[in-house]
């Protein structure tokens, strides 16, 4: 197992309803609590913190390169990433450009984590036909990687108008901005990252992530077919998350939330709502929610690196509607004094 295992936070931006009135807080005000939260994951020690991007009323991330820029005014070292940009639905010009200027603010911290995104609201928002869902985003991964790899550009494609050695700038402070393929359960798409040679950051948003290994060492066996050197091939996953004073607390603290989001979701998508009981039995030993005390969300992490051949990087998802904003700011703090240490001090001992 890998004996370097960085440790953060993934963030969707949920606007957010204040428990104590029952009233939606204001997204100027969620966008404040929120660049503290990230200024407290910097502070704290933690590795990385991540943006994901929808475009629907309930959540405040659309523009997720801005808030990373101003969150890299009010940090200092912690990595800042994309979680995920949906890149089928965008410009990779553009794309480019936003992030690599966020590299040049951040001095070099900014990170992509491209995807073809859960929720398909950007597709009609941006004129684009959800039967292209595939297409749309391999040909735009083609073109994002080749401007990442150079900057004047000859390409040209089905969905976007050709470019003939146009520059593309800014580049970034980085040599080269990393570029991490987000993945759910589909192994085409595995296999994708391992040829492409790409870090892959797999989405486990229930269930035991064990089962998993399959589809990773299919990712590796596909990089290394491809010549990739394994050191290339970097495994992240995100998962549900949250840390309390114990376990029980926890586990009680973040249920309102994830469960009115989910219900919600549920609604939409033709699927039952979640109940306690599938919650409570995803955040036993095996489950995918790192869910509990410092000393169980760290064995959690550090038993699922394991798990899958060895991580790279644990990025934890925190989004929850009702939950007050202290006790999200006292969950980072375990989170970067208490759980991070746990999981480097074994990794250094192993």
């Amino acid at each position: 197992m890998s004996n370097q295992l960085l440790i953060g936070i993934d963030s969707f931006v949920a606007a957010g309803i204040d428990p104590a009135t029952g009233q939606p807080i204001g997204p100027a005000d969620r966008m404040q609590q929120l660049l503290e939260e990230i200024a407290l994951a910097d502070e704290v020690g933690l590795d990385t913190f991540g943006i994901g991007e929808h475009h629907r009323r309930d959540f405040l991330d659309a523009a997720p390169a801005m808030i990373l820029a101003a969150a890299a005014a009010r940090t200092k070292r912690i990595h800042l990433n994309s979680a995920v940009t949906v890149l089928s639905a965008d410009d990779p010009v553009r794309v480019f450009q936003n992030f690599a200027t966020l590299d040049l603010l951040s001095q070099g911290r900014a990170a992509l984590i491209v995807g073809r995104g859960s929720f398909t609201e950007a597709f009609p928002l941006f004129g684009l036909n959800l039967n292209d869902y595939d297409s749309l985003f391999t040909e735009k991964l083609d073109l994002l990687l080749k401007i990442r790899d150079n900057a004047n550009v000859t390409w040209s494609g089905r969905y976007r108008a050709p470019l003939k050695n146009q520059g593309i700038y800014p580049r970034p402070l980085q040599e080269k901005l990393p570029i991490w393929l987000g993945v759910g359960g589909t192994p085409e798409s595995f296999v994708r990252a391992g040829t492409l040679g790409l870090p892959l950051m797999i989405a486990i948003i229930g269930g035991e992530p064990h089962r998993f290994r399959p589809l990773v060492d299919l990712y590796r066996e596909a990089g290394r077919r491809a010549g990739h050197p394994a050191e290339q091939l970097k495994v992240g996953v995100h998962v549900f998350g949250f840390v309390g004073d114990t376990t029980q607390q926890a586990a009680d603290d973040f249920y309102p939330g994830y469960a009115q989001m989910f219900t919600t979701i549920s609604k939409e998508r033709g699927f039952p709502a979640p109940t306690r009981g599938q919650y409570d039995a995803t955040r036993g030993p095996r489950g995918a929610f790192m869910i509990g005390d410092p000393e169980t969300v760290a064995a959690k992490l550090l038993a699922v690196s394991e798990s899958l051949g060895g991580l790279a990087r644990i990025s934890i998802q925190m989004t929850n509607l009702l939950l007050p904003h202290a006790k999200m700011l006292h969950a980072i703090e375990l989170l970067g004094t208490r759980v991070a240490p746990l999981v480097r001090e074994a990794l250094v001992s192993a």
